[in-house]
């Protein structure tokens, strides 16, 4: 599949998903939403996740002057394009078997900023910052963000966030627990790589499985995720990995895991 708003490329065990739309700073249309979700399905036998954009953004939100089939004008549009094609993009991302990194180079603005913060680990360059830009013309956040930022920061830091609509630097994000990792611009690209390959390089069925269980459990209560530990741990202790990983335990050696 060839795609228009994106790239995808895969270097080693590592699926790379490249927003790359770099003159219109990676705005992101509902054509791009569903490249990435489609992209999200043709990860092949990749065991780990890098997405990043093209030039000196991330993405700076929805595309909000495009036109045809890129229109989002107005409520009934916007409820089209989120519903059809920027939700079932965050509802993937969570979804897949296997660790997500992201590496935001830039603005991350408005959907663009709920797609910066949807993996499970976030390095930013110390250029980067994070926008929830809806307040600023009169619109709501979106892209899944009233549900992460407050889980992520605590309710104050969001609604700060979310009404005043102000930016946040990638040290300050890094400071509130909002990412990972603020890292030098020049470093984040090689960073966000080298912690992609470490987790590529990890016991697959278990990462997997753990952030499926954190993602259940953000909603539920501590019977029901003890529970889902121990589901897990079944499937995990099932796998490949895990018989390699006791067995380099017991044996005093590097475990070598294969993602099986």
């Amino acid at each position: 599949m060839s795609f228009e708003t994106i790239r995808l490329e895969h270097l080693g065990p590592v699926a790379k998903i490249v927003l790359n739309r770099p003159e219109r700073l990676n705005a992101c249309p509902p054509q791009m939403a569903v490249e990435i979700t489609d992209a999200l399905s043709m990860l092949g036998d990749a065991r780990a996740v890098l997405l990043t954009g093209e030039g000196r953004a991330f993405c700076s939100g929805a595309d909000l002057a495009g036109k045809g089939e890129r229109s989002i004008a107005g409520g009934a549009g916007s409820y089209k394009a989120l519903t059809e094609s920027y939700n079932p993009m965050i509802l993937k991302l969570s979804r897949v078997p296997v660790p997500v990194v992201v590496a935001v180079n830039g603005p991350a603005a408005g959907i663009g900023c709920s797609l910066g913060l949807a993996g499970d680990f976030t390095l930013a360059g110390k250029s980067a910052y994070f926008l929830q830009a809806f307040v600023n013309i009169g619109l709501v956040p979106d892209g899944g963000s009233s549900w992460i930022l407050p889980r992520l920061i605590g309710k104050a830091r969001a609604m700060q966030m979310m009404m005043l609509g102000e930016r946040i630097s990638a040290d300050k994000a890094e400071e509130w627990g909002l990412i990972y990792k603020a890292v030098d611009d020049e470093t984040l690209q090689d960073e966000a790589l080298a912690l992609a390959m470490r987790l590529a390089n990890g016991p697959t069925v278990a990462l997997g499985t753990l952030r499926q269980t954190v993602a259940r459990a953000l909603d539920g209560d501590l019977a029901n995720t003890l529970l889902l530990e121990a589901e897990g741990q079944w499937k995990a202790g099932d796998s490949a990995d895990a018989a390699e990983g006791i067995a380099a335990f017991l044996g005093k050696r590097k475990t070598q895991f294969s993602g099986k």
